[in-house]
């Protein structure tokens, strides 16, 4: 989760990234740091973005947020392994850090927001239409998210 500050007050982003592809699956901008409103929004818009395969493991900090029974309810509803950092180690959440960094390097701290509402629609424009599909990452030799998403679908229908 990152803060970031409009003149209206803060918003919260959490979001859901898979680690295959680095496409942010799922994610909530919200006004308070509730699960409700932070993780459990996020998770259910990636497994309704993505769905849920056999083995999948979701890994987050230890956060009250993923650590409440509200959010652990619904990660075992949809039989998903839940796997946490260790104690103070940032390293675990390396993906996530990354992508909040790109997020305010790239777009935010260039933008002055004068409402909430502003800055929701800039966030949902750098994530859906920027980041997922026309950003590409080194990490994914130099491809974008959507290419290598596209890239792993038929991968499967191959082997099916």
């Amino acid at each position: 989760m990152t803060y970031i500050h409009t003149s209206k007050g803060w918003l919260y982003l959490t979001t859901v990234i898979d680690l295959a592809d680095r496409k942010v699956i799922g994610w909530s901008l919200s006004t308070d740091m509730t699960a409700k409103n932070t993780s459990v929004e996020a998770i259910k818009m990636a497994i309704k973005n993505r769905g849920v395969k056999d083995g999948l493991i979701f890994h987050s900090d230890r956060g009250v947020q993923y650590a409440c029974d509200e959010f652990r309810a619904l990660i075992v509803e949809n039989k998903i392994l839940q796997s946490m950092s260790r104690r103070a180690n940032c390293w675990d959440n390396a993906i996530a850090e990354s992508f909040f960094k790109t997020l305010k390097a790239e777009m935010i701290y260039h933008r002055k927001f004068m409402s909430q509402q502003s800055a929701k629609v800039e966030i949902f424009g750098y994530i859906e239409g920027f980041y997922n599909t026309k950003r590409t990452h080194s990490a994914l030799g130099y491809k974008t998210p959507k290419q290598i998403e596209e890239m792993l679908l038929e991968k499967e229908k191959m082997a099916a």
